[in-house]
């Protein structure tokens, strides 16, 4: 049972996936806190994309779930990450090879590693393990007023855009999810979905904070209601081609601003998710620029970076 204080941060994600054009009196403009979505569950507090890991980051705060979805032998769609089994489990191939059943033989929390105060290296799940959860026994653990981002990795994308939709169609679940993906090509397989509520082309998005940063404009902007994401600091290279070569500079970049944020905001309210914050000055930087969710590794460390921000929030 969610407890009364958790419940106004789960109504304005809810709020916020369903694509409403407008934020109720609790968004971030306000006086709300960015939302804390768990990446891949927790990745930093437990075993990645497990069922343990998706009650433990519920448990530790986290608003929403950010699931990462491959597809089994069988045509099950899965929560794994990685391009191989062997950095999760003691098994090398890919998730592709093997079927539901086989998968979940595995141990997921094989290779996580908790280092003690004294520096001492232990693996806990060795000797507990944790399996491999199919995307449909996640959906029945996390509660429904709790919204899912779903990352799609593996290629290619039409089977498992249609797997996915299959479930979703077949739990009623499509309210419940966002899609993200990193390609371009989930964007076109669920595209053949009305019901599908997608993130933003990882590639628009990029083209804009780039034309943004670098070149003051602020065109096109994106549509209103359209979820976008991308990292608070992204280690890019610029490169500058010339007739007899080219030269690279690399930048730790900041491409989320105050510009950035209007230039996303230019048609109306467009929900912004910022990746990768970790840190309660990166938190208190994504608060400032009114960012609507943050993703995180631990939602046990930044729910307390959360609750102990000064509010109202005084910005630079």
């Amino acid at each position: 049972m969610l407890e009364t204080r958790q419940m106004l941060p789960l109504l304005l994600a809810a709020t916020l996936i369903g694509g409403c054009t407008a934020l109720p009196a609790t968004a971030p403009e306000a006086g709300q806190r960015p939302l804390l979505v768990a990446h891949r569950g927790g990745a930093a507090d437990f075993p990645e994309n497990t069922l343990l890991a998706i009650d433990k980051a519920l448990g530790n705060g986290a608003d929403m779930l950010w699931l990462t979805v491959q597809l089994s032998r069988d045509g099950v769609p899965v929560l794994y990450r990685p391009a191989d089994l062997s950095a999760n489990t003691p098994e090398s191939g890919t998730v592709a090879e093997r079927t539901l059943a086989q998968l979940q033989q595995l141990n997921a929390g094989w290779h996580f590693k908790q280092v003690a105060a004294d520096g001492q290296v232990s693996y806990p799940y060795r000797a507990q393990a944790v399996n491999i959860p199919s995307l449909q026994q996640a959906l029945a653990a996390i509660p429904e007023s709790v919204p899912v981002i779903l990352d799609m990795k593996a290629l290619p994308a039409e089977p498992q855009a249609k797997a996915v939709a299959r479930l979703l169609e077949q739990l009623q679940a499509w309210n419940r999810v966002l899609i993200y993906s990193t390609d371009a090509s989930y964007q076109q397989a669920f595209a053949a979905y009305p019901q599908a509520r997608l993130f933003e082309s990882r590639d628009n998005t990029r083209d804009r904070l780039a034309n943004v940063a670098l070149a003051h404009s602020c065109t096109p902007t994106p549509a209103p209601a359209s979820w976008v994401a991308f990292e608070y600091r992204r280690p890019v290279q610029l490169v500058e081609t010339f007739t007899l070569g080219e030269a690279r500079s690399k930048v730790d970049a900041l491409l989320w601003t105050p510009a950035a944020v209007d230039c996303f905001q230019a048609r109306g309210k467009v929900p912004l998710l910022a990746i990768g914050v970790n840190t309660a000055e990166d938190y208190r930087a994504a608060a400032c620029l009114k960012m609507d969710a943050v993703l995180v590794d631990s939602p046990r460390a930044m729910a307390q970076v959360k609750q102990r921000l000064e509010w109202p929030l005084r910005c630079d």
